[in-house]
């Protein structure tokens, strides 16, 4: 029977880890609450075999990562669920947070709170690690005196935010390596096995045909000069990563990949639903549209995109027309659904459903749909 361990707090804040058998985690999660505990993390248990690094290596080399947020988010928001106060169930959260750095940050948002600074302004003086989503999303749960429902909300927007980046990575990691393995195979090719043929070409005192003679050039030159072969594409990375840093350039590149095949169709999928998705989490939360359309700015990361949210954008189809302000054109009561489909760059269909859900008062369940 499988093993699970567990961490799990009473009403006072006590924490209490162990371990039990159970067929599945949701027993676990049954037999804590008959408990009067509340589970704060339930996984399959792994035996440690010994720490092979130094505590302080630990530290000095661990970064804080998405999971790490959304761990400590789901404890909060269970917490918060049964009443446990904030400046509680931020201790028990501190406690059960296994990151030194993370703990560390945690313990200086429970200081700002302690010392009568709002949760969100706490959480805002770290913005690599919470995003302007996340900030304002708690602010609007603290006005709105619901800041437990709204935790629960974020748990949900994260975890979908996780899945959805590791369906994008899973996608394409069997892509780059088949770029990989068939630059390794071209690289073997005229490295070895073409020059072992003409070899035996020349021992049967046989003429090579003319395309085995271009063959033969071609991997002459990477024997020869393979150092300048790798000096040049070196240069080219670095050169292009300098040019991305002009605007102009990156836009133009944004441009160019939503108009390459399939590659294009797909970006744009991602970032609508990055749109809709974050969009619709803010709305339902109480944040104001033209806020959180500030916000949605900075979470697409295609520029073409992101421009037309709050100035003229070139067209995403690439005919050079140019877009509306999205964001004036909601200011001076146009709604949402007009401006978007003047943008240019937003799907006919993503348009249709946000409209739907603009007149029948809707709107974040449509936005959600979109996602």
């Amino acid at each position: 029977m499988p093993v699970f361990a567990y961490k799990a707090s009473d009403r006072r804040g006590n924490v209490t880890e162990g371990t039990m058998d159970a067929r599945e985690r949701s027993l676990v999660v049954q037999a804590l609450q008959q408990r009067q505990l509340f589970p704060l993390k339930v996984e399959t248990y792994v035996p440690k075999k010994g720490l092979s690094l130094e505590l302080s290596l630990k530290q000095l080399t661990e970064r804080i990562r998405g999971r790490d947020v959304l761990e400590a988010s789901q404890q909060l928001a269970t917490l918060l669920e049964a009443s446990v106060p904030l400046d509680k169930a931020l201790a028990i959260t501190i406690k059960t947070t296994n990151r030194e750095r993370f703990r560390r940050v945690l313990e200086n948002v429970r200081k700002s709170v302690q010392g009568g600074n709002s949760f969100a302004d706490s959480l805002g003086k770290y913005p690599r690690i919470f995003s302007k989503l996340y900030v304002n999303m708690v602010r609007a749960g603290e006005q709105g005196g619901a800041l437990e429902s709204v935790m629960r909300r974020l748990v949900q927007f994260l975890e979908s935010s996780q899945q959805m980046r590791e369906h994008i990575i899973s996608s394409m990691i069997y892509p780059l390596l088949l770029v990989f393995v068939g630059g390794a195979a071209v690289v073997i090719l005229m490295m070895f096995v073409i020059p072992r043929f003409a070899q035996i070409f020349t021992d049967m005192g046989q003429a090579l045909p003319l395309p085995t003679q271009i063959l033969m050039s071609v991997s002459n030159g990477f024997q020869s000069y393979w150092w300048a072969i790798l000096g040049g594409l070196i240069a080219v990375v670095v050169t292009a990563r300098q040019a991305l840093k002009n605007e102009r350039t990156a836009l133009s590149f944004d441009q160019f990949k939503l108009k390459v095949p399939v590659l294009g169709e797909l970006l744009q999928k991602i970032e609508v639903a990055r749109f809709a998705r974050t969009l619709g989490t803010l709305v339902e939360n109480g944040v104001p549209l033209i806020q959180a359309l500030k916000i949605v700015k900075n979470v697409i990361t295609n520029r073409v995109i992101s421009e037309a949210m709050s100035r003229a954008a070139i067209d995403a189809n690439g005919k050079g027309k140019k877009g509306k302000d999205i964001i004036s054109s909601i200011t001076k009561g146009k709604g949402i659904s007009r401006p978007l489909t003047e943008s240019g760059v937003f799907p006919e269909l993503a348009v249709s459903m946000v409209t739907i859900g603009e007149e029948s008062g809707q709107l974040e369940t449509m936005l959600g749909k979109v996602a």
